[in-house]
């Protein structure tokens, strides 16, 4: 199932076509998928470039077209030589600011054309490096067989990290090669599986799919500030509020506790970036 099936999906369920998602998970992989529903869609932007936490399987001694279980397997390697410690010193050489090529079947676009497709259709895809932020990454366990090691771990990194890519510059480093073999998203921001619904919780209680208010959302995802009545009726059409130093961007409610606007301060005024309870 991919990230557009759920989408399309949930539009049945909640009979709108207003819905949306706040970051692609590959088919592959399971866990947590920000969906914005009527009002919330405008709110996703935010929620794409959030910092986003995995857990994952990396296979040693194996590397796949796809950089993942998906795909043909290209090269084997005996991976007897192996050890722990060069494991957790290539994975801690790699955290922090890096510079990482993407998988060459991702959903990058060159010349309009996502690279993964130009992938299926037999061409040699390269694509740049960039810069990307791994801010932690734990080994939770180490597991050999004869064939292969597998390392389980956790990864908090920023929007644009591929996992796959860890894995494939793992197996690299440690001239075995490497693939992932399972990729679970375990956090968007501060929005977690322990707030996630599945798909058949969710069409139980259709049309109702919304788990989490627009207003909570927003809680949980920015900084807030409480409006005063005035303040309320300016931001509701469209007008500038005076800064208070909250450094944004950051969410705007009125005195009932509704969320009017996402706003940011610059030259000297606090303007709304969206408004999503405007006048009238």
């Amino acid at each position: 199932m991919t990230s557009h099936d759920v989408v399309a999906r949930i539009r049945r369920l909640a009979k709108t076509r207003r819905v949306g998602h706040g970051g692609t998970l590959d088919p592959m992989a399971t866990g947590v998928l920000i969906i914005g529903v009527n009002r919330a869609t405008r709110l996703l932007t935010y929620v794409i470039g959030a910092r986003k936490s995995y857990a994952a399987t990396i296979r040693l001694g194996q590397s796949t077209v796809t950089d993942d279980a998906e795909g043909d397997v290209t090269t084997t390697a005996a991976t007897g030589g192996v050890t722990e410690a060069a494991i957790r010193a290539e994975l801690a050489a790699r955290t922090g600011e890096i510079d990482q090529v993407p998988s060459a079947v991702s959903a990058i676009k060159i010349n309009g054309q996502r690279a993964y497709k130009r992938v299926r259709d037999g061409e040699d895809v390269e694509l740049a490096a960039r810069r990307v932020t791994i801010f932690e990454q734990e080994i939770l366990a180490v597991r050999r067989t004869a064939e292969h090691v597998d390392v389980d771990i956790d990864v908090t990194c920023s929007s644009g990290t591929y996992i796959r890519a860890i894995a494939r510059d793992l197996g690299t480093a440690l001239g075995v090669g490497g693939h992932l073999t399972a990729l679970r998203r375990t956090a968007v921001g501060r929005m977690t599986l322990a707030e996630a619904a599945t798909l058949d919780q969710l069409e139980e209680r259709a049309p109702d799919v919304v788990s989490l208010p627009i207003a909570d959302a927003a809680r949980q995802a920015f900084p807030q500030r409480q409006a005063t009545p005035e303040e309320a009726r300016v931001l509701s059409h469209g007008g500038p509020l005076e800064p208070v130093g909250i450094e944004g961007p950051y969410a705007v409610f009125d005195p009932a506790g509704n969320v009017l606007a996402v706003v940011s301060e610059r030259a000297g005024k606090a303007r709304a970036e969206i408004v999503l309870s405007p006048a009238g």
